[in-house]
């Protein structure tokens, strides 16, 4: 990971110049100090990602070193080295605070897969941040977040319309956030110390509607035992959101019509007319003018309604508010449900930013709320906790068991590397192989804990890495290898 940078504290100096060499070969920046005290004066001066230090320091030894990183920067992670024999001060540099310790003699290859995790979180902290930035006033309005050029033009016409009183037409796919406009509008508005009443015209049949939205006088129909004040009354002053609006039938179009011209109603049953002031919100999934042009809504309503139109984009077409807005609801069920979870995995990001969310930002919010309550993990969420069943692929299964939000972002990933999912054979490979990275990645390259997972031995795991291209993993602390 390119822009980490890495304090090095080491007494010996071919040992010191060796894991400088072969740190800043693959792009990290280090600076490198001989002795303890001089490793504190130089993080004092500068700010590292990474202190990397050897235990057995002249002058200030490793565990000061350790203790003077969390006290001048505690988000700087530590990594102690420690020689063979001394794993108590390795575990104790553990208890202080340290993110790992390596032990003496290692491969270099050992030591970089460390810093390449300590280079994971680092990117998390970073892009968590990058996305608490994001979440100000320029880039979210009444609950809706959104940081993509079409979406900062929402929240514009959202604003703008909140802050006047003429009927708005939400318009978009189901799941991109109509009822949340609909609330933003009102909440924002001068009509926000009255109510916002709702009603979904599609779930009821036309007499219920009528009677819903107008309200009835006793003894209107057969049942009617009691006066009741319809939705438009008991909006009076508030407003009235109507979602799927075009699911209305001809002839309570004609009276909502006429409700907006005249600003008056009759009761079923009524004698009286009935004066109201409500501001009317509607929202549908359907393109209303195709519907005027077919003869299926009233041109004049629609004309009426349309004189602010508010159009959500899917979220396909906005992928880069993807992860914005799957942070911020991370953040928020694990406050519900008061968990301390960090962020995602890489791979867990990377599958969200692949998914094509059909179900728009309700079905994104299924998913981050099904990963926050069944993830294992008390920092991060994993593809695993983000399937929705527990035969996919993630998790254990195969791939005709598979969640389309697993089976999708896996076949883009297949694709991009060009591999056929043509042959049942070549697709379970795939899948294997991709199972076996997220359990590694889990586990942090413990070579045990994954082939536990896994129902494999270690040598059987050992045997499908070999087999994928799998890079080798880390051996377990205090074993030796195969």
């Amino acid at each position: 990971m390119k822009g980490l940078t890495i304090l090095l504290v080491d007494d010996e100096p071919l040992m010191r110049l060796s894991m400088v060499d072969a740190m800043e070969a693959v792009g990290y920046e280090v600076r490198a100090a001989s002795t303890g005290t001089e490793g504190i004066q130089l993080l004092r001066q500068n700010p590292f990602d990474l202190v990397i230090t050897d235990l057995r320091l002249p002058g200030a030894d490793g565990l000061a070193v350790l203790k003077a990183t969390k006290e001048a920067a505690p988000e700087t992670e530590v990594v102690v080295i420690t020689a063979h024999g001394s794993m108590e001060t390795a575990v104790g540099a553990m208890r202080l605070g340290a993110f790992d310790y390596i032990t003496k003699p290692f491969q270099m290859d050992e030591l970089l897969l460390i810093v390449e995790r300590v280079g994971r979180v680092v990117r998390l902290r970073r892009e968590t941040e990058e996305s608490k930035e994001i979440h100000d006033d320029n880039f979210r309005f009444g609950g809706i977040l959104g940081a993509n050029s079409r979406m900062r033009e929402v929240l514009d016409k959202v604003r703008t319309a909140a802050g006047s009183d003429v009927p708005v037409l939400i318009l978009g796919e189901s799941g991109t956030g109509k009822e949340l406009v609909a609330n933003a509008i009102h909440q924002n508005s001068p009509r926000n110390h009255h109510p916002l009443i709702k009603v979904s015209c599609g779930a009821l049949s036309e007499a219920l509607l009528d009677a819903e939205l107008f309200g009835h006088e006793k003894g209107a129909f057969a049942g009617a035992s009691r006066q009741r004040r319809g939705r438009f009354e008991l909006a009076h002053r508030g407003t009235l959101f109507l979602d799927e609006i075009s699911e209305l039938p001809a002839g309570i179009q004609d009276k909502v019509l006429r409700l907006l011209q005249e600003r008056k109603f009759w009761r079923l049953g009524g004698r009286e007319s009935i004066e109201v002031d409500v501001r009317l919100v509607g929202a549908t999934r359907v393109d209303l003018a195709q519907a005027v042009e077919k003869g299926r809504f009233h041109e004049d309503l629609y004309r009426r309604l349309n004189t602010v139109q508010v159009t959500l984009p899917p979220l396909r077409q906005r992928t880069d508010d993807i992860m914005i807005i799957a942070d911020h609801l991370l953040h928020d069920y694990s406050s519900r449900m008061n968990k301390r979870l960090k962020g995602f995995s890489p791979s867990a990001r990377d599958l969200l930013s692949r998914y094509s969310f059909p179900g728009n930002v309700r079905e994104l919010e299924k998913i981050i709320e099904r990963g926050v309550t069944t993830g294992r993990d008390h920092e991060m969420v994993h593809p695993a906790d983000l399937c929705e069943f527990p035969s996919c692929p993630f998790t254990g299964g195969g791939p005709q068991e598979s969640c389309g939000f697993c089976h999708e972002g896996l076949a883009a990933e297949s694709k991009s590397k060009g591999v056929s999912l043509t042959s049942l054979s070549a697709a379970r490979e795939e899948f294997e192989k991709s199972h076996i990275l997220s359990v590694l990645e889990r586990v942090e390259g413990n070579r045990t804990a994954a082939a536990k997972v896994l129902g494999l031995s270690r040598k059987a795991l050992g045997d499908k890495c070999k087999r994928y291209g799998i890079p080798s993993v880390t051996e377990d602390a205090g074993e030796e290898g195969e």
